[in-house]
């Protein structure tokens, strides 16, 4: 499998996986601390695929742009549906963050014992119960959030803040779309890495879960095309670091 960057500039095809350290290089963050968004999508914007997942819109060098960006980043986040729906199993390179205000992680596909440190689910108090019920998986450490009472939903920026806190400076956002619209809102996202399936059809789940979210110009940073038609782009976020802290709210 050849893939190649159109932008900026025209490399020469980085050969996969022999050359997988070049495309390592692409996706290194500018800073330590980071939040990078990591989607896929059809061409007509659903990110999901005729399963129900995003695994069938998978394909190409899909995986390898996959595990440049977890290797670049400290911690995998993800949000509860995702965790359940998507079959989540650990990522080789980074801890596994999980995302849940029910706490109800019914359907998920760990196994029944973990590296302490290796998954970590982030719930408010109200919620640890179920999650110990519905996860049992031993090792796996549960992090008490305090919750927006105003939304019933934990606070994106608490997120980041919590897991930095734990020395994981550099995150990776993998969904679900919901979360990763939350955390757009909140000016959190310093790049988004969206993957383009050449598919269109299909079922329809919005990229973003419908957030709503103010303009905003992106940048394109980076185009990488793989053989199969797949393309790889990476936009910048305006950057917010100014007003950015613990205490901001969508």
């Amino acid at each position: 499998m050849n893939i190649r960057r159109v932008h900026p500039g025209v490399d020469a095809p980085l050969e996969l996986p022999a050359e997988q350290y070049r495309l390592d290089a692409l996706y290194a963050t500018e800073r330590p601390e980071w939040l990078r968004l990591n989607l896929v999508s059809s061409i007509d914007g659903s990110v999901i695929g005729v399963d129900g997942t995003s695994g069938t819109l998978t394909r190409g060098a899909d995986r390898r742009v996959l595990g440049a960006i977890r290797r670049a980043s400290d911690v995998v986040l993800v949000g509860a549906s995702s965790f359940r729906g998507e079959g989540y199993l650990l990522p080789r390179a980074a801890p596994l963050a999980v995302v849940t205000t029910s706490g109800d992680l019914t359907g998920h596909g760990m196994p029944a014992s973990v590296e302490s440190g290796r998954l970590l689910v982030l719930c408010p108090a109200s919620a640890v119960d179920t999650v110990r019920r519905t996860l049992a998986v031993t090792g796996a450490d549960i992090i008490e959030m305090r919750d927006d009472d105003t939304a019933a939903r934990i606070d994106p920026a608490t997120i980041v803040t919590t897991l930095r806190d734990r020395g994981l400076r550099s995150i990776v956002c993998e969904g679900g779309p919901v979360l990763a619209g939350r955390l757009i809102a909140a000016g959190l996202v310093d790049d988004l890495c969206l993957s383009t399936s050449p598919t269109i059809g299909g079922p329809a789940l919005r990229m973003l879960g419908g957030v709503e979210l103010d303009p905003m110009a992106l940048e394109l940073r980076q185009l990488l095309v793989d053989d199969s038609g797949v393309s790889y782009a990476r936009w910048a976020l305006p950057d917010h670091r100014s007003s950015r802290g613990p205490t901001a709210t969508t």
